[in-house]
């Protein structure tokens, strides 16, 4: 058997954690499975599996080994696939996360899109307010909000959101309209814990970003909740300025403190480098890319 053969057969056996299963998965025969394993050891000369009558498990060699091998692997297949599917149309599941309201509002419209188009895809969409790790947990594909840090992912700006103060029109009117960001403590405030944990309210002060504590008097979950409450004529709230695009544009609210808006937040779509994008992964990214830098609100 070549390198690669040998090191197939060890991941099936690591995983299977018996020769029988995984001789049995790579169509072979167990003492050809074991001669690969003893061949691949002897060439390594180090101890990749723990065998007793009972069990086979990888020692603290052969689990760094397993997961170098595993990745080359993939790559193998991700390469395979890469030149196979070029004239093909993308099959197979896709794993997805994008922020909850962000994604709500632009990417599960898009997914369903992309579903029509490509009927042998299937995705699941995490959908949540915090950072997911692509490698660790399995994801193909991030929508972010805001500036990266460095990491070994590849990054397609797709666009960008604002984040805007607003009220009611009749709100304004009753309890006049803050003239600095100061003046918001004058006010009722309704805070959406999802835009910021803490009630934070960051603005743009002589050119300086400055975070000022909002002591609110109701504390929601979700944006869009703290827009209807806004827009009933309840307080001054603080959301991604794409929330509340319809009030604002039929009168139902006011924007207000716009000389002070902190620069808009950039929008990334993240996928893993360094590995041959898939049919699946490559359409998808494409196509979100599209989709999102076609929405105004975006530009």
């Amino acid at each position: 058997m070549d390198r690669l053969q040998l090191m197939s057969v060890f991941v099936a056996v690591a995983e299977e954690e018996s020769f029988a299963r995984a001789a049995a998965r790579l169509n072979m025969s167990a003492p050809s499975a074991t001669r690969a394993i003893a061949t691949l050891e002897q060439r390594l000369g180090v101890k990749l599996l723990t065998r007793t009558t009972r069990y086979v498990r990888v020692t603290d060699t052969g689990q760094r080994y397993l997961d170098h091998a595993r990745r080359i692997l993939e790559d193998i297949d991700a390469a395979d696939e890469s030149i196979v599917a070029l004239d093909a149309a993308p099959s197979g599941h896709l794993s997805v996360t994008a922020p909850v309201m962000f994604g709500k509002r632009f990417v599960a419209p898009a997914i369903v899109q992309y579903l029509n188009r490509y009927p042998g895809t299937d995705i699941s969409a995490l959908l949540v307010d915090r950072v997911v790790n692509l490698i660790e947990e399995g994801v193909d594909v991030a929508v972010r909000l805001g500036e990266l840090p460095d990491s070994s992912m590849h990054a397609v700006r797709v666009g960008q959101v604002q984040t805007a103060v607003v009220a009611a029109p009749a709100y304004l009117a009753e309890h006049g309209t803050p003239a600095t960001p100061q003046d918001l403590h004058n006010h009722i405030i309704v805070h959406a814990s999802e835009v910021s944990a803490l009630p934070d309210w960051k603005f743009l002060c002589d050119g300086q970003p400055q975070s000022l504590r909002m002591y609110p008097r109701l504390v929601v979950s979700g944006g869009d909740t703290a827009i209807e409450m806004v827009a009933s004529g309840f307080g001054i709230t603080r959301v991604q300025s794409y929330l509340g695009l319809s009030q604002v544009a039929g009168g139902e609210l006011s924007t207000i403190l716009q000389e002070y808006a902190c620069p808009p937040l950039p929008v990334y779509i993240l996928y893993r480098e360094g590995r041959l994008a898939s049919a699946k992964v490559r359409t998808f990214v494409d196509f979100m890319v599209a989709t999102l830098r076609n929405e105004i609100v975006l530009r």
